[in-house]
């Protein structure tokens, strides 16, 4: 009997337990949901916020532009006024005007004319001509930044009649890849744009003035592309113009070195003109010169989205591009659809471009087609890897920033060391591997790994991830930094496709808030936050993280194992970095059971997470 009784005791006990610890969780979940729900209200904040922000700057922008023609209107009628009284003071100072003064008041006086007479024959200062004076408030200078004066100016496009109004995309002012280079160029707005991000550009000289203006800053090279418009078209087709020799002529005197880079047209049109340069690239297949192809140029071609997202329906190109529309213009059109269906032979170019903005082309929209199409735009090449070869073939240092790769891989679990090697050896571009590990670790990661530089740290047994994270990141090398979990799966493109991202965003960190997990308990594939891609937010999954390394040398990692990345984003929200996140693909998080997760993200399916994942 007391033996039954001691077991319903036990039971009871462990019921009880059982029941402290469910309630529990349910507190966790809670409290879990509560945070998320604050967090996703905070976006939405942030969002109304930056949307309020845009439209506060363009009505600034408006007012301003009126108040500097209302000030230029005032100048106006004022000196009008000055010259009014300038003629008025002219006439009454004139020998004629005077001549008749004295013959009118000297009429029944003859000494009184007489003197009169004398007076009016005597030379007298005429009053000094009015001058225009600079206007208030339009004398400061000039933004030189590039894309500062180059913004979209038509918000509104018209389909069947029926009017929408765009928020324009905001060119970007900056950075220059090569702020030590200095290129003085003469191309059409397409081209112009994308050479304006390589180096510090000098433009809008004219066959007049270019030996004033360019002194201003010394180019280190001249590119002269085939041009159909401007001051320059007539001096570069059929026989060169003077304008054209002169130019060409004060380059050498200064060993500036010329380039003529034919992009359209005729080749036989320009050929007399392009023999006078010193180097001569073509983009035509057909011509016997070296060949320097369009690419997209990341600052303005990126999938960065239009502040009031995209229309939900597919355009073709023409309704795409207008033919009035400027290139600023081009740039948000590219973002606006949600497909473009581009006919055959719509240059590669176009099409590049086109889908690097992240815009599926075909008819009918599908985002993994869409990035996969963006992923192979880059590939192809950017203006930056174009440069770079311009830049070697004419002999000039193509010295830039790199995005090299330093890999911090932290084991915990022995067992997942194999997996997680696997998942770094898939990477392209990785320098450097950090491992702090087991001690089998040590010869396993250069068998796996023979190209990398291999650094391994053995850790102490009382070690947290995060202090893991610490003793490795003084020992990176590279300019990035990326934090890899044992745990989950990175597909092969998966920091390719990150370090894109620090090529078109401003953010120090860089990482995933939107992402695919899977929970092998249920077997559950889940998406969270589908609307974080592409977008500056206050947090990112640790496990995907890719930074500067300065900025994680003066973060550092918390001495946590659970938690080390909220308190790393938490840290970046207190000093302002900018925490950028990336798209949704590439990347799995993998847990056995994950309460917060399930509550928190979107169920995609019950069964494997790779083929939505991996692509």
């Amino acid at each position: 009997m007391s033996t039954e009784l001691e077991s319903t005791r036990r039971a009871l006990r462990d019921a009880v337990a059982q029941a402290e610890r469910a309630a529990e969780l349910a507190r966790l979940l809670d409290a879990a949901q509560a945070k998320l729900a604050a967090a996703e209200q905070s976006t939405e904040e942030a969002k109304a916020l930056a949307e309020q922000l845009s439209e506060a700057e363009q009505r600034l922008e408006a007012e301003q532009a009126a108040a500097d023609k209302l000030r230029r209107e005032l100048a106006e009628q004022r000196f009008q006024a000055e010259v009014a009284n300038w003629k008025l003071s002219s006439i009454k100072v004139a020998r004629w005007n005077r001549l008749g003064d004295a013959i009118k008041s000297g009429k029944s006086n003859p000494v009184r004319l007489a003197k009169g007479l004398r007076g009016a024959a005597k030379p007298v200062k005429r009053p000094t001509a009015p001058k225009r004076k600079p206007v208030a408030g339009a004398g400061k200078a000039k933004d030189e930044r590039p894309g500062a004066a180059f913004q979209a100016t038509s918000t509104t496009r018209t389909l069947n009649g029926a009017s929408f109004k765009l928020k324009p995309f905001r060119v970007p002012t900056g950075p220059n890849t090569r702020p030590h280079l200095t290129a003085a160029v003469i191309a059409d707005p397409h081209a112009e744009a994308l050479l304006r991000y390589e180096w510090r550009q000098t433009t809008g000289f004219t066959p007049r003035d270019f030996a004033r203006v360019l002194p201003l800053e010394m180019p280190h090279l001249l590119v002269v592309e085939s041009v159909t418009q401007g001051p320059w078209a007539e001096e570069i087709t059929g026989e060169p113009g003077d304008g054209l020799r002169a130019l060409l002529a004060w380059c050498a005197e200064r060993g500036i070195r010329t380039v003529f880079w034919h992009t359209g047209g005729d080749v036989a049109a320009y050929a007399a003109a392009a023999e006078l340069f010193e180097h001569r690239f073509t983009t035509d297949l057909t011509v016997a010169w070296p060949r320097l192809q369009f690419g997209v140029q990341p600052r303005v071609h990126n999938p960065l989205p239009l502040a009031g997202g995209r229309i939900d329906r597919v355009l073709t190109l023409d309704q795409l591009l207008p033919g009035h529309l400027a290139y600023p213009d081009v740039l948000t059109s590219y973002r606006w659809p949600a497909a473009a269906d581009c006919p055959p032979g719509t240059p590669q170019w176009r099409l590049a471009e086109i889908a690097a903005c992240g815009t599926p082309i075909g008819d009918e929209p599908d985002a993994r087609r869409a990035h996969v199409a963006l992923r192979r735009a880059y590939q192809m090449g950017t203006m930056t890897e174009r440069i770079d070869e311009l830049l070697d073939a004419i002999g000039l240092p193509s010295a830039r920033a790199t995005l090299n790769t330093s890999v911090l891989l932290p084991v915990l679990d022995p067992y997942l060391m194999e997996h997680a090697l696997a998942q770094v050896a898939k990477q392209s571009g990785v320098d450097q591997l950090i491992v702090i590990g087991p001690p089998e670790a040590e010869l396993r990661v250069r068998d796996v790994l023979p190209d990398v530089d291999v650094i391994y740290r053995r850790p102490q047994p009382s070690m947290t991830e995060g202090a893991m994270l610490n003793s490795g990141i003084d020992l990176c090398e590279a300019d990035l930094v990326a934090v890899m979990d044992p745990r989950d799966v990175y597909g092969a493109h998966y920091l390719s496709d990150l370090r894109r991202a620090f090529l078109f965003s401003t953010a120090d960190i860089v990482g995933k808030a939107a992402y695919y997990a899977h929970l092998r308990k249920p077997q559950a594939t889940l998406l969270k936050q589908p609307d974080a891609e592409y977008s500056y937010l206050p947090e990112i999954a640790g496990a995907s993280l890719l930074a500067r390394r300065n900025t994680l040398r003066e973060l550092r990692f918390a001495d946590l194992t659970d938690g080390w990345d909220e308190v790393l984003m938490r840290q970046c929200r207190t000093d302002g970095i900018k925490v950028f996140s990336a798209d949704r693909f590439g990347y799995v998080r993998v847990r056995d059971e994950d309460r917060w997760l399930l509550g928190a993200a979107h169920l995609v399916e019950y069964g494997s997470a790779e083929p939505h994942a991996l692509i």
